[in-house]
């Protein structure tokens, strides 16, 4: 029986995981981040991967850099090393030490999408698909050659969240349809074609505050690809005012961007570039819960009227 080290932190890396302990191989070691203090009260907690191993009794391992602490995991002589969003590289003596060599489950259509956010910038980009590509494992980040690619479409309705979960869900299932290929050493690699390479970074703080110059195309899918995590944001009166969720409108206004056009009884129209619009549906002023702009209208935002601005003196 084939033995498996199963590299991963996140939510998106458990149905990979989930996957492996029912194929006929074993999964003989987990390797996921150390527990990290999580929420106001700063609690310190397992990564969801880390909760998964121990269900099904899994020896966990948690070193802080990988590239220092991997000798541990020779000791578990793995005949092929699985990762998905583990979020290290794996140094080089690791990656050759398996027999069928290290594959990553990654969430986008190499060589588009490099790196830690590629649903994210998927999504803000306003691409009609996405995808899943299993690849080998190099030392550059997500370049190694690929095994098994599979598109998604992303719809109006999806957002991160959404895409998330299909991608996670898809990425365990070509796990399983690739293993039998791996082990049989049936694998046809394909190289990466380097000059459509882009790149998807870490989302810093900056980048999830909204830019009302642009068009109200590309607001709608800042908005749909910062939800629900880490969520958009601008300011009203100066102040954080978080946007979860908006409608794109056909209609166009008279103003500047970031202009209030209308407070309607369902969401708050504001202006973007050439006159376009977005319709604030879901929002979450500075101190308060998530609402409904509807309810932030009736309440807290009760003053708000046409003709005011958002994003001026940005709190980044």
């Amino acid at each position: 029986m084939k033995r498996i080290v199963f590299m991963g932190t996140p939510d998106f890396a458990v149905p990979s995981l989930k996957q492996l302990t029912e194929e006929d191989c074993e999964v003989v070691l987990v390797v996921t981040q150390p527990d990290r203090p999580k929420g106001r009260k700063r609690v310190l907690t397992s990564s969801p991967v880390k909760e998964e191993a121990l269900k099904h009794g899994i020896p966990v391992y948690q070193p802080e850099k990988i590239k220092e602490s991997y000798e541990e995991i020779f000791s578990y002589e793995p005949d092929l090393i699985v990762t998905a969003a583990f979020g290290q590289i794996l140094p080089k003596e690791l990656l050759e030490y398996p027999k069928y060599g290290c594959i990553n489950v990654h969430a986008s259509l190499l060589p588009e999408l490099r790196g830690g956010a590629p649903i994210h910038y998927a999504i803000q980009q306003g691409k009609a698909e996405t995808g899943v590509t299993i690849m080998y494992m190099v030392e550059k980040l997500d370049a190694g050659d690929m095994l098994l690619q599979r598109s998604v479409p992303i719809t109006m309705e999806d957002h991160v969240g959404t895409m998330h979960d299909k991608l996670a869900v898809l990425g365990a299932e070509m796990v399983h349809d690739i293993l039998p290929d791996i082990f049989a050493n049936s694998i046809n690699p394909i190289q990466q074609d380097e000059t459509k390479v882009t790149f998807a970074p870490t989302i810093k703080r900056e980048q999830e505050v909204i830019d009302w110059n642009r068009s109200n195309w590309e607001v709608f899918n800042h908005i749909r690809g910062m939800h629900p995590w880490p969520v958009a944001f601008t300011t009203y009166q100066g102040k954080p005012f978080k946007i979860w969720w908006s409608e794109l409108l056909d209609q166009t206004y008279e103003g500047e961007p970031g202009q209030v056009a209308a407070c309607e009884p369902d969401g708050i129209v504001v202006i973007c570039a050439e006159n376009t619009a977005v319709k604030l549906t879901q929002v979450q002023p500075a101190g308060k819960k998530q609402m409904t702009a509807a309810d932030f209208l009736r309440g807290v935002g009760k003053d708000m009227q046409a003709g005011e601005r958002l994003g001026q003196n940005e709190e980044v």
